[in-house]
């Protein structure tokens, strides 16, 4: 694995949004897999339901979006990872005090970059300008995606 995606990544590939052509190019050119956490997960599903009560999706494309990410783990596109929650925590208690009231940054924003960094990669893909510039303070690369 050479990179870590949030969620929001995640999300504009498997449901259309502004970000999707971005993000599906980015992907032709990403080295796979990329690791999905229990975060990911949590948070891709509540995204898809809240774009069905913004009427941005139908519960068909939902269901369609997350079926997409289900077979794209079990292909290997995607893979499994479960990071310490204690490192975790850890790590973004340290993120937190070190660049919050600089950069401004939201906890769940905190947690993947967090996990970012307790995975051991080198590489962040975000839409976030605010994550991104946490993971580049942090140490990690964040290409234009």
């Amino acid at each position: 694995m050479k990179a870590y995606a949030d969620t929001g990544f995640l999300c504009s590939l498997y449901a259309p949004d502004a970000h999707s052509l971005r993000a599906i190019a980015r992907m032709k050119r990403q080295p796979l897999p990329l690791p999905v956490t229990w975060l990911h997960h949590l948070e891709a599903r509540n995204a898809f339901r809240l774009r069905v009560f913004r009427r941005e999706i139908s519960a068909v494309q939902r269901d369609s979006s997350l079926n997409a990410m289900l077979a794209d783990l079990a292909s290997g596109v995607l893979v499994r990872c479960a990071p310490s929650l204690a490192d975790v925590t850890t790590e973004a208690e340290r993120l937190s005090a070190i660049h919050s009231e600089a950069l401004g940054t939201r906890t769940l924003d905190i947690l993947h970059v967090a996990g970012a960094l307790v995975l051991g990669l080198p590489g962040f893909l975000t839409f976030d300008l605010r994550q991104g510039a946490l993971a580049r303070a942090a140490g990690l690369k964040v290409p234009d995606v």
